[in-house]
């Protein structure tokens, strides 16, 4: 029988906590091919990390993530820790033969995602695997808005509206939090939700963005320093720091094939609390989701006789939609945790197939080269800026 694959996750947070219901959720729902053991997290905070241990069932520990990648009994290492370390963790995970999933954006940096993809390259030349987890490709209704593109449902791809909207820094007493630091954080809006609006574009329409125009702002300049926190919630200490990422991002790219793409990522938006939407357009339909709605798509067929033509809704609970078949009958709605089970079946099928799983590193470097050139467009008062070369998104 075939050994089965051990993981090992570094960090706990809020990822870790959605990266551990997927490892919990996939073994038991889907049909892997190989057994999967969640065999160590990994934490600074003894007595955290060892809670969250025992709360989500991993096996045992650690505070020590180079002891860990350097295990024999580690064949898997999964990060979830901030932006700062990705490079550091996955480099050596790599370089020990392990496989990796790193959370997204894939670095905080284009010279540190250049680094990644190029020690995934080396290791993928000895069987080692290594994938992005940008996990809303894996909403169901999101993969199959992708397969009906490719399908020629909306036909030529004219453009693309992309949106990500939160408000949990509407307040300016929620304290100074990692992710408001560009030290750990890399950017602020622009990296955290801006990074998966730019890889839903690319992934769902196959074009690469090639050229972009954009502002950032910092709407609250200041915060109260953090006593503790978690996730996106915490509670404030003594004295103030300063915030060095952006709040909220406005760009507009323009795709491979000429279309033009526009984006919105955001912390400000009062009363949105988790809002993705993306619609795209073309010559024969347009398709249209939304991540509050996401078990379903809207779809507008320019084919269609005139006295019939509108948006109408696809329910995405079929057993013949993407991932469905797995879980519930038809019409018994999926959630967000359900995207990092399907993750976890995409990475186990690629690694025992021999296959890459994506997205790859090359695909989250070419999601870290537009970031940096909405960053660059910024700094040249928002002139349009072209993103260097990337690589085919599949």
């Amino acid at each position: 029988m075939t050994a089965p694959l051990r993981v090992a996750m570094i960090g706990y947070g809020f990822m870790g906590a959605a990266h551990s219901v997927g490892w919990r959720q996939a073994p038991r729902m889907f049909e892997l091919p190989r057994a999967v053991e969640m065999t160590v997290v990994v934490g600074r905070n003894a007595d955290a990390v060892a809670s969250a241990a025992e709360k989500w069932g991993w096996s045992e520990s650690a505070t020590d993530w180079r002891e860990v990648v350097a295990r024999d009994d580690i064949d898997i290492v999964d990060i979830v820790t901030p932006g700062d370390s990705h490079a550091e963790i996955a480099i050596a995970a790599l370089e020990a033969g392990k496989h990796v999933l790193c959370e997204k954006p894939l670095a905080n940096t284009v010279a540190e995602a250049e680094a990644m993809a190029e020690a995934a390259e080396r290791a993928r030349a000895r069987g080692i695997r290594s994938m992005v987890g940008f996990t809303y490709r894996r909403v169901p209704a999101v993969t199959l808005l992708r397969d009906m593109i490719a399908e020629g449902a909306v036909g030529t791809v004219q453009q693309v509206r992309a949106a990500y909207r939160q408000d949990w820094l509407v307040d300016p007493g929620m304290p100074l939090a990692w992710r408001l630091q560009k030290e750990h954080a890399g950017s602020g809006a622009l990296g955290d939700i801006g990074a998966h609006i730019i890889d839903m574009t690319q992934f769902v329409t196959g074009l690469g963005v090639e050229s972009v125009t954009g502002t950032l702002e910092t709407i609250v300049k200041q915060r109260p320093l953090q006593a503790a926190g978690s996730g996106l919630s915490g509670s404030a200490g003594q004295g103030v720091g300063d915030v060095t990422v952006d709040d909220a991002a406005i760009f507009t790219g323009r795709l491979a094939n000429g279309a033009l793409a526009s984006f919105e990522a955001t912390r400000f938006a009062t009363g949105r609390k988790n809002a993705l939407t993306i619609e795209v357009s073309g010559d024969r339909g347009a398709l249209a989701f939304d991540l509050e709605d996401l078990n379903s798509l809207r779809f507008y067929d320019r084919t269609a006789p005139e006295g019939r033509q509108g948006f109408t809704q696809v329910l995405v609970t079929e057993p013949q939609h993407p991932y469905v078949s797995a879980w519930w009958p038809a019409g018994h709605m999926l959630g967000y945790e359900h995207g990092f089970s399907h993750q976890v079946v995409d990475l186990v099928g690629a690694i025992d197939s021999g296959t890459d799983p994506h997205p790859t590193f090359d695909e989250g470097l070419s999601v870290q080269r537009v970031l940096d050139a909405v960053e660059r467009s910024n700094d040249n008062d928002s002139a349009w800026t072209g993103v260097a070369a990337g690589v085919p998104v599949a």
